[in-house]
């Protein structure tokens, strides 16, 4: 029996190079996989793969979307080069299958594996896929995905969630005479919109809403600015916090009546916490992804979608306000996103992948003796 090996391919941000260790890490735990990831000079991958202890090769492929023309010529110019790089690296590592979680390798990579016709499946997050896994979509072996809505663009797609940690699942229940919590966070640079409007609110809302708390993480370059701020306003500084990052998620999910922020891969989360939310698409998102996930999660009732472009810091305090005040209905909105977490995806995710291993081919079970493969 040979060992599974399967080649990861994307990266850029966190959305992509965080599932896709959480992947691979199921993968060689349940079935003893070698990997390689394929990433970008430029991504977060450079960083955070070598640490995980896998392989990583780098290809260099440029942006196509919300670029100038300049640079898609250039990268259209690179792209070629980038699938025959990834050719190679498939002819020297041999992968039983190759996964495309999203970003500037993922094209590449895909398109190489669907010339050699190395079984494939891309990982989607979003509701409506990016550009790398919409080239591909059609041709793949197979795609997971954490949408109903997003099936539709795939071939031989599931609906199997999105890789989150097991803690934020089994969060412990509130305290009924806890005080309530509002959490606000935009991943690790943090939201200028957040940072901004909330130290203009933040003292109107801390006497609308009784007792109530903020936790409020602004980005490591913002943060310092974002407290003076907040200080500035001349609210109870008991009652809130700015901090640059936030270690313990599941922590900070448990404690909260109420989440302020963006709607990317956060989205998975939420529902695994269960709990409602306020979102505001980041504008900039590529193909609008993140105003399409809050869609998604409003649509169900499990949270409320403003839209940045005309939001003000009155329409901010009023919807807030009139959120945290209202704990049936948040009641509400916390049990319809949590009927949309979906537990146990990553083991869901990883088997599909081991199930695109004919059976001539199959993998060994960790701990049996590799063997010598051709």
């Amino acid at each position: 029996m040979k060992t599974l090996r399967v080649l990861i391919a994307g990266g850029g941000t966190g959305g992509h190079v965080i599932p896709a260790l959480a992947i691979g890490r199921e993968l060689v735990a349940q079935y003893g996989a070698e990997l390689c990831f394929v990433g970008t000079e430029r991504g977060i991958e450079t960083r955070l793969v070598p640490e995980a202890g896998f392989r990583l090769e780098l290809i260099h492929v440029g942006q196509l979307k919300n670029v100038s023309l300049k640079t898609k010529l250039s990268t259209l110019t690179d792209l070629p080069r980038g699938v025959m790089r990834c050719v190679a690296l498939l002819r020297e590592f041999k992968p039983d299958v190759v996964v495309g979680v999203g970003g500037y390798a993922s094209g590449p990579a895909m398109m190489a594996a669907i010339l050699l016709r190395v079984p494939t499946v891309a990982y989607e997050p979003n509701a409506v896929p990016g550009l790398a896994n919409r080239l591909v979509g059609r041709f793949v072996s197979a795609a997971a995905v954490n949408f109903a809505e997003t099936v539709k663009f795939f071939r031989n797609a599931e609906v199997t969630g999105v890789p989150v940690r097991q803690e934020i699942f089994e969060l412990p229940k509130k305290a009924a005479d806890a005080p309530p919590r509002l959490l606000i966070f935009a991943g690790s640079q943090g939201a200028r919109v957040f940072n901004e409007m909330m130290p203009q609110i933040v003292r109107k809302l801390l006497d609308a809403v009784p007792g109530l708390t903020i936790v409020h993480q602004a980005g490591a370059r913002h943060a310092e600015a974002t407290q003076a701020a907040y200080a500035a306003s001349g609210a109870d500084a008991s009652r809130w916090k700015v901090c640059a990052f936030l270690d313990d998620m599941p922590a900070q999910y448990a404690a909260a009546d109420l989440v302020l922020c963006r709607s990317g891969s956060t989205v998975a989360e939420l529902c695994a916490a269960g709990k409602p939310a306020l979102l505001v698409p980041f504008p900039a998102a590529a193909d609008d992804h993140q105003r399409k996930n809050a869609e998604v999660l409003a649509n169900a009732g499990a949270a409320v979608m403003r839209i940045e472009a005309g939001l003000t810091a009155e329409d901010l305090l009023q919807e807030l306000t009139s959120l945290l005040m209202d704990p049936a209905r948040l009641d509400v909105m916390s049990a319809r996103a949590k009927a949309m977490a979906r537990p146990g995806a990553v083991e869901r995710i990883a088997a599909m992948i081991k199930g695109l291993v004919t059976p001539a081919n199959e993998v060994r079970s960790p701990g049996t003796p590799t063997g010598i493969r051709s």
